[in-house]
Parts: C-alpha cells; structure tokens; sequence
C-alpha cells in the first residue's frame, strides 16, 4: 500500500495534468484499475460527458464558463453531471428553451443522436417551433415563460452571425452609448452589414441593455 505522502503527491501531479483517464490514473498510483477507481472515488472527481465518460477530472480544477461547462484539450466537463443531466439543465436555465443547433453550440457535441430520447422526460417538453423541435423546461411557470420569449425570438427576425456578434460586441465595449443605427453604421465600414433592428433583437436576446442616444457616429 502506498503511504499518504505519495498519494498525495500523485493527487497533485493528476490536479497539474488536469484530465486522466482511469488507465492513466492507475498508472500513476501504480494500481490495478479497480483500486484506480476506488482512489478516484475518494479523491472526489468528475467525468466528462463527451468521450464516452472516459476522462476525469478532480472536483475543484475545473473552471467552469457562465453554463456550468468546462472544456481542456477537446475534453468537455458540466458541473451538471453526465450528458442527460447537463441537457435537462441548460435547458432550464435558458430564458426560451434551446434547439438542436443551441444545445451544440454550447455543449460541443451533436446532440441529435440522443435528444429523441429525453423527448419525454419529466423534466423536459419538446414542441416545434419554426419547423424546429425546441426543448423546454417542463415546470408550468417556466414552460410558459420561455415559450413566450421564443415566440418573441421568432418575431424579431434573423440573428448575427458569429462573426457579426463579436464586432457587434466589440463596439459595445468600446462604445456603450451607441445607438443601435451608430453601431451598425461602424460595421458597415468594416463590410458587415448589420441592420439595426437586428442589432437590437440581438441585445434583447441576450439581455444586453444599450443605451438610446441621439449621437451621430
């Protein structure tokens, strides 16, 4: 058996590697796979949700975006839990439910193969909208609330772009009182063609407020 002090020692070169797969953690200990697991169970780790669950991670390494989510060398982790988990959960924190497209935006996988089976979980309901299956959550208040806003999506018309988002950010940042018809002014000269009605769908999405100023840029 090995002492305290080399496990302690293997523990922070695992937290210095960050992801381990099983193997690799019994390699390190220098350990069967079944006491490999057993070590990881006391160390209190995660798993990922993509590569099968194969990698892990210590609990307290990950530093997780606005979603919950965390991703190190093409290996994604949730704070959530496994695939299904993460999935029912975005989709109850979004403010109008997400798509097939949304949920691999954010989660980095395709979804496709497996959001046909969480069609009826208890805590999730899939209606179309647009031609789209659209998840929602399955509470009655939040179902409401985020059909809601998706119908108000829908109304507004086309979104940016990524490309589009990030310069219409970028001028925000560095100019936050413009008016939406300035800021689609300023992209205009840098040959992307923003209308500013779709400037202002966008703040709406995203909670993003901007000020209304008469200032001519």
């Amino acid at each position: 058996m090995r002492s305290d002090a080399s496990m302690e020692k293997a523990r922070a070169t695992f937290r210095k590697r960050m992801i381990l797969t099983l193997a690799e953690v019994a390699e390190l200990i220098d350990s069967t796979i079944h006491t490999a697991r057993r070590r990881l169970q006391q160390w209190g780790v995660i798993n990922s949700y993509n590569h099968n669950g194969r990698y892990y991670a210590l609990a307290d390494v990950p530093e997780f975006d606005g979603h919950g989510l965390w991703r190190c060398r093409g290996v994604f982790f949730s704070r959530y839990g496994n695939l299904k988990q993460t999935v029912v959960e975005l989709v109850r924190r979004s403010p109008a439910g997400l798509d097939a497209g949304e949920l691999r935006s954010l989660l980095g996988v395709d979804p496709r193969s497996f959001l046909s089976a969480l069609a009826k979980h208890p805590q999730m309901k899939r209606e179309k909208s647009r031609g789209r299956f659209v998840y929602y959550g399955a509470d009655p208040h939040l179902h409401q609330k985020q059909r809601e806003r998706r119908w108000a999506w829908n109304a507004m018309g086309r979104q940016p772009t990524p490309s589009e988002a990030v310069a219409i950010l970028v001028e925000k940042i560095k100019h936050p009182a413009l008016s939406h018809e300035a800021i689609s002014r300023r992209l205009k000269k840098q040959n992307l063609s923003v209308p500013p009605q779709v400037i202002e769908s966008f703040f709406i999405r995203h909670d993003l407020a901007v000020k209304k100023t008469s200032r001519s840029v």
